[in-house]
């Protein structure tokens, strides 16, 4: 008889894992031990080395959700155990972090609820190994129910049994459960005072009359109402002070959101993923949603329910949910039922909450599908803390901030990388509290002090001045070369790479914000092989919130500073004067060279849409009116490595005053742009040689741009982003990696 010792790395705490391998163990007839410990799990095994080598075979495909990212395994002396069995999880060394996401309720828990029989029916925190709350509730590792904010309540002897039997699903369940021993829900009205009745029937019968219900889930509180009423999702809009930004509608099942809207089957299978994202899919038409629910856009964002709580009030409901962070606009999620009754007093009608605390707020994640695979949007819950595995270890742990738009921070130790949460745009005090306290608890779980930090090159931003103000060596790194090595990381490139960066703004050392870049990069370095030619924004970043401005500059530069302006409907009633003042006098006016300005711009003139209420509106509002099918490109031209698109714009306004229709132009200007940006590859591909291509940047959440540019480089191996957000959320990866890469030499 021979011994393992097996060393087990990935996801493979709170997951049913430890049974997982009992079972497997004995259906070998293995003997020996298994137990958690900070760094993952450990087996110790003892058996001939024919059932050895089968059960290191087994244990590195695990059932989902659980994921093995390292498997080793060496001889192991000493007697022989005469049983295998489960152990205490151990303390002490070196962590990384295998805590999972949370899991959406798994098929099994779901038929419990709806089971009269069943002791859990009906009870809103049912879960199991392979489901229920795990990041969201963890305030330590190892993941054990004393590091989790369960630890309060002690379990009645039934689920105690449960608890502690390997060959039951709910065997280390640190969440386990009943209506006898776990959390409670209660209805309150916005003054905190109990509301009668059962909740979540109190709550169906308050959504079916129009109310708005404050809603607390995993990782914070929603906001929710009937997605059918007109009117009510208009009073949610005017509470909220969120003008047209499209809600998130949570649906029973996939045959209803096969009703709603248009879904594939890649789609599908993203909306019934344990991750369970909202996602973005192309809505029917006539549609039960009210028209306020999206009301610029033919996409809606659907979800699944993901927790008992949520199954159990869409079956009372029955009809589709608007289900949205509860914060005011611009303020992270709500998460404490004091926090909540104190900000959402003036939004909520009614209140759902609970005693069981949530340790990390944690937004839904959004996700769409690209180029033919899932894309992540927005990466939190569901996704959150799951490692991104590196090609080579950093150096030493490194803490990179992100951006200022769509934040979030990235911790990198060894040979993992770890992206925080949802913190979103730091433009507020709520926001950056928000996420010092995230960074803070990241370190905490992962035991990590970070001797090294990256930011964003902007002197300005909230994050930039975190950064400097932790006492250790900081680096800045530029924004574009940011997002191209977070693609490299996230699909093992080391380097060199063609990174084709476009998005609407970053930090440019020449002194103009950049955004159109095509880069020869690797970790440690960049060279700019081309870029667009810069856009005049008349007031800054006023410009962005109304692109006529931005539409005037492209027109001015199209025609000629001594031109007449065309007389085209976007101009109607503004001030073009003043503005083009500013652009000539170079007075407040600074030069962008970001591609989604490009998008604005165009999109205002063809669309006849002069402002936007939210970011990335009009680029939305642009990609979903092209045409489809093949369309020529317009002419462009390549100056002194700068794309120049004045061709195409003087086209566009020929076109528009001809009253050609938006959806031909807008697929012209993609085109133009898709024929642009390979050329331009080709280029740095006969300058470089055929290095690989990565596509990232905001613009890459695009569609026809990320497909068009993929299909037509048939000859080069040309990534997307998947699993890491092309745009700012993804940037803290890069940030990391870089920064690891320069403090190298």
């Amino acid at each position: 008889m021979s011994g393992l010792k097996i060393e087990i790395r990935g996801t493979v705490q709170g997951v049913g894992f430890r049974p997982w391998v009992y079972r497997v163990a004995h259906e070998l007839g293995v003997t020996g031990r298994v137990h958690n410990h900070a760094r993952g799990v450990t087996v110790e095994a003892f058996a001939a080395d024919a059932a050895l080598a089968a059960l290191v075979a087994t244990l590195r495909a695990p059932p989902l959700p659980a994921r093995v990212r390292e498997l080793v395994a060496e001889p192991l002396a000493g007697e022989p155990a005469e049983d295998f069995s489960i152990v205490h999880s151990a303390e002490g060394g070196p962590r990384a972090l295998s805590i999972p996401p949370d899991l959406a309720t798994c098929a099994d828990c779901e038929r419990e609820i709806r089971d009269p029989a069943n002791r859990r029916f009906g009870y809103a925190f049912t879960n199991c190994t392979a489901c229920g709350p795990r990041f969201t509730i963890a305030t330590g590792v190892p993941y054990d129910r004393p590091a989790t904010t369960m630890a309060p309540f002690a379990m009645c002897p039934l689920c105690r049994r449960e608890y502690e039997d390997p060959r039951d699903r709910r065997f280390h369940a640190q969440p386990n459960a009943c209506p006898v021993c776990g959390p409670k829900l209660a209805l309150v009205a916005p003054d905190g005072t109990a509301l009668a009745g059962e909740p979540i029937a109190g709550a169906a019968l308050r959504l079916a009359r129009g109310e708005i219900v404050a809603i607390k889930g995993l990782g914070g509180f929603h906001l929710a109402c009937d997605a059918t009423d007109e009117d009510t999702v208009a009073r949610l809009r005017a509470r909220k002070h969120r003008d047209e930004k499209p809600f998130a509608v949570m649906v029973a099942d996939l045959a209803t959101a096969h009703a709603l809207a248009t879904i594939s089957e890649p789609e599908a299978a993203l909306l019934a993923s344990p991750e369970r994202p909202i996602v973005l899919v192309a809505r029917r038409e006539p549609s039960p949603l009210a028209r306020g629910v999206a009301p610029d856009t033919d996409l809606v964002g659907l979800m699944l329910p993901y927790t008992p709580l949520h199954h159990l009030l869409l079956a009372a409901c029955d009809r589709p949910l608007v289900m949205t962070s509860a914060n005011p606009s611009d303020e992270p999620i709500c998460a404490d039922n004091g926090e909540a009754l104190a900000r959402l007093a003036a939004i909520a009608d009614a209140f759902v909450v609970h005693d069981r605390a949530i340790a990390t707020r944690c937004d839904d994640s959004v996700a769409r599908v690209i180029a033919g695979r899932p894309t992540l949007l927005r990466r939190s819950r569901g996704y959150v803390p799951r490692a991104i595995a590196l090609a080579h270890a950093v150096g030493t742990p490194v803490l990179a901030v992100g951006a200022q738009l769509k934040n979030t921070f990235c911790i990198a130790t060894g040979d993992c990388a770890y992206l925080g949460p949802h913190v979103g745009d730091l433009e507020n005090l709520a926001a950056l509290e928000f996420f010092e306290a995230a960074v803070a608890r990241m370190e905490n779980i992962l035991s990590v002090r970070p001797e090294l930090v990256a930011h964003d090159l902007h002197p300005a931003y909230p994050s930039t001045r975190y950064a400097l103000g932790r006492g250790i060596r900081a680096i800045g790194v530029q924004h574009h070369h940011a997002h191209v090595a977070s693609a490299m990381a996230e699909h093992g490139l080391t380097g060199p790479v063609i990174g084709v960066a476009y998005d609407g703004t970053g930090w440019g050392p020449d002194g103009t914000a950049w955004g159109g870049e095509i880069l020869v990069a690797d970790f440690a370095r960049y060279e700019r092989f081309a870029t667009f030619r810069p856009i005049a924004l008349a007031g800054g970043d006023a410009a962005i919130r109304q692109p006529w401005r931005i539409a005037l500059a492209l027109v001015d530069d199209a025609f000629g500073a001594t031109a007449s302006l065309p007389h085209l409907p976007v101009f109607d009633g503004r001030p073009t004067g003043v503005a083009r003042a500013m652009i000539h006098r170079a007075i407040h006016a600074p030069l962008a060279r970001g591609v989604g300005r490009y998008f604005d711009g165009v999109a205002a003139i063809a669309l006849a849409r002069g402002t936007t209420t939210y970011e990335g509106q009009l680029a939305v509002a642009w990609n979903l009116a092209a045409a489809p099918g093949d369309h020529a490109p317009y002419p462009s031209a390549i100056e002194r490595g700068e794309i120049d698109l004045r061709p195409l714009v003087r086209a566009v306004v020929a076109d528009v005053l001809a009253g050609v229709a938006p959806a031909a132009i807008s697929a012209r200007f993609h085109a133009t742009l898709v024929a642009a940006t390979i050329e331009r590859v080709r280029a740095a591909v006969a300058a470089r040689g055929p290095l690989p291509v990565v596509l990232t940047g905001g613009a890459f959440a695009n569609p026809l741009l990320a497909e068009g540019i993929a299909r037509g480089l048939p000859e080069l191996r040309v990534y997307t982003h998947g699993e890491v957000p092309p745009g700012d959320g993804g940037i803290a990866l890069g940030q990391a990696l870089v920064a690891d890469a320069v403090a190298r030499g």
